[in-house]
């Protein structure tokens, strides 16, 4: 990977765009604007092709990160960004998702603060909200989901835990209350499953997983923890989202727990109120 050949500017910002969960048309308006104007796009590999689209004078770089795939080194990634804003007017950090959900996105803000490089934020559209659409359902609801926790079991290069996916620590605090939204567990989501029923979630928890949210080739897969931990998930290259939680039940199922939560039936006719 090398980066495109620049005069030096005295104005070169970097920009950490979220490109949404893969269609082309999630983007913001914010993000298309920005993109448009990029002299330069270093960008994540979960991205579709139309996505680019938007940055049509920019060079284009890709930085991704695929598990069992080739990826660019965090530390190339931070001496890109900073280069290619000492060459350029406008650079493109492009993420996949939103930049500060899972994004690395501390690592290279760190490294422009310490080049002395401005920077800004283009929030996108979350993975996690891209899923629930997908799945037809609410990550939360008034009387069975109170909570929302965004998790991953994936443990980066160097960090602690490496090489224990589901160690004990990605489940702490997790609650059966809630819902849970677990990125990056595709291959490992039987093993996730069976952490969770050992934290107190019974097998009956509804999971859902989504492959490639958005994207032309998007699934859903609807199934129990229960029937996660003991046979797992087929996965292929697309990226999946595990939506676990009493929230990713059938309409009758909810329509039920709505039943018990106010105590009485929702009469047929509509009750009369006296007035005065």
């Amino acid at each position: 990977m090398s980066l495109p050949a620049g005069q030096p500017v005295a104005t070169g910002k970097v920009w950490f765009v979220g490109a949404g969960p893969g269609a082309a048309d999630l983007l913001t308006v914010r993000a298309i604007r920005v993109l448009a104007r990029a002299d330069v796009v270093l960008h994540d590999a979960l991205l579709t092709a139309e996505v680019l689209d938007w940055a049509p004078a920019a060079d284009l770089i890709a930085v991704g990160k695929r598990c069992d795939g080739a990826s660019a080194e965090q530390v190339w990634i931070d001496r890109a960004l900073v280069d290619a804003a000492r060459r350029h007017a406008v650079v493109v950090r492009l993420k996949g998702g939103d930049p500060t959900v899972f994004g690395r996105l501390d690592e290279e803000i760190d490294a422009l603060e310490a080049a002395g490089i401005d920077w800004e934020i283009v929030p996108g559209i979350t993975a996690a909200g891209a899923a629930a659409a997908a799945a037809g359902h609410s990550l939360t609801r008034r009387g069975v989901a109170r909570r929302l926790d965004i998790v991953t079991p994936r443990v980066g290069r160097g960090e602690p835990g490496q090489g224990d996916d589901t160690g004990a620590g990605w489940a702490d605090g997790l609650s059966p209350s809630g819902t849970v939204v677990l990125y990056m567990a595709g291959r490992v989501a039987g093993r996730c499953a069976r952490t969770l029923c050992a934290r107190g979630f019974p097998s009956d928890t509804p999971a859902v997983a989504v492959r490639a949210a958005s994207w032309a080739g998007q699934s859903v897969e609807r199934t129990t923890l229960g029937a996660l931990a003991a046979g797992g998930l087929e996965v292929d290259d697309r990226p999946v989202v595990l939506l676990v939680g009493r929230a990713m039940a059938d309409r009758r199922a909810l329509a039920a727990a709505r039943h018990r939560v106010h105590g009485r039936p929702i009469a047929a006719e509509p009750t009369r109120l006296a007035v005065g």
